[in-house]
């Protein structure tokens, strides 16, 4: 559960805030959001698809193979890929929109991030803005921007009859798992365009959109195998816990940077 509110002197003036040591915040999401500019560097490790939201379609990273499922978090909350989305790396802040259509800053309450005696502060000595929190103001300035940039590669892409269905079928640890509800780049349709369609998805950015997504289909089968890591990760846990203490092993291996990492 989250609980975000705006961040004011009245609410924050005398409290701090604490850096996330991990990502288990994100161990339930399945599809995380991506925006156009970062998409050169997460198609290097990520699958990419696109989802519906209301007419429009925004390309997400696909980190599962069912709701409620991040496979790309480690046991202890490391990350296990090569890039992490920018949607991540500002928790545990997000911009949010006022009734007047004010963008103002917001912290989840909920994310055991804030603290009364350590950390960052909200506001210096003299009432202002602390200078980290500038920094992700600005960082979350330009996710912001970038979105809307999205919004509009992704129109034309649609415009252009360049986005289909992605039906796709993984194998997971129980056999074969569909997942459904994502869409892909149509390259049949990208290589059948105009001259003039072409130029125009061409103009508005969105080349590069398509191509990164088409590219980085080729790790989809990743989740399979992080599918299944996964697994026999958790079936090693349940049986040391079934063990007496003097017979565990150890596992600390499991905890090194290279265990179930890929990218």
């Amino acid at each position: 559960m989250t609980d975000y509110h705006v961040i004011t002197r009245e609410r924050h003036g005398h409290q701090y805030w604490l850096k996330p040591s991990g990502y288990r915040f994100s161990a339930g999401d399945a599809l995380c959001p991506l925006m156009a500019q970062e998409l050169t560097k997460a198609m290097l490790c990520l699958p990419i698809g696109f989802i519906a939201e209301g007419e429009q379609f925004l390309p997400v990273a696909v980190q599962g193979l069912m709701q409620g499922q991040n496979l790309l978090v480690a046991a202890d909350g490391r990350w296990l890929a090569s890039y992490i989305p920018a949607h991540y790396r500002g928790y545990p802040f997000r911009m949010a929109s006022t009734d007047q259509g004010e963008q103002v800053l917001c912290i989840d309450e909920a994310s055991g991030l804030l603290s009364d005696s350590a950390g960052e502060p909200f506001f210096n000595d003299d009432g202002q803005p602390a200078q980290s929190v500038l920094e992700i103001l600005d960082f979350l300035h330009q996710i912001e921007a970038n979105r809307q940039l999205t919004r509009r590669i992704c129109a034309v892409l649609q415009q252009q009859g360049l986005i289909q269905p992605w039906p796709i079928t993984v194998q997971g640890e129980h056999g074969e798992q569909n997942v459904n509800g994502l869409f892909r780049i149509d390259e049949v349709a990208l290589n059948a365009l105009s001259t003039e369609a072409l130029a125009a998805v061409r103009d508005a950015g969105g080349l590069s959109v398509a191509y990164c997504q088409l590219l980085s289909m080729q790790h989809l089968s990743t989740l399979g195998t992080l599918a299944q890591a996964h697994a026999e990760a958790e079936k090693v846990r349940l049986a040391q816990e079934s063990l007496a203490p003097e017979h565990k092993l150890d596992l600390g291996f499991m905890s090194d940077s290279g265990t179930f990492s890929f990218g």
